[in-house]
């Protein structure tokens, strides 16, 4: 299962990585051809969406299975588990929503981007 979550944030990085890159003034040059690779990139990326809601859903489920720990009913090495459980869980759930996010800015950022290279080529045109 940790396999999971390390491809996962690697496909959080990446796109954080070329949001960031689109989004830096003064790389002119680099951006037309990381436009590019980042249109091409869109479509596999979009696996992650289905990928998240399946981590979210056994999220779910092993919150819904995991045995409760409430007052004295278990030793503290229990409550301590339970608790890194909950820890765990809740890391979990920040990095899907970090990586849907990411998905969704970096799909928004490279179509005003696209949109912004056809309008200036638009008023090259035009002022020939």
């Amino acid at each position: 299962m940790p396999l999971e979550w390390v491809v996962l944030g690697y496909a959080a990085a990446a796109e954080a990585i070329m949001v960031l890159l689109l989004t830096i003034p003064g790389l002119d040059g680099l951006r037309r051809g990381l436009t590019a690779v980042t249109r091409n990139l869109l479509k596999p990326f979009l696996s992650v969406v289905p990928f998240c809601l399946f981590l979210l859903m056994d999220i779910y489920w092993k919150y819904e299975t995991r045995p409760s720990c409430e007052g004295d009913s278990c030793t503290p090495s229990e409550h301590l588990r339970h608790q890194k459980s909950i820890i765990k869980s809740q890391r979990n759930a920040l990095l899907i929503a970090s990586a849907l996010i990411f998905y969704l800015l970096l799909y928004s950022i490279t179509n005003l981007v696209v949109r912004i290279e056809q309008l200036n080529q638009r008023v090259e045109r035009l002022k020939r």
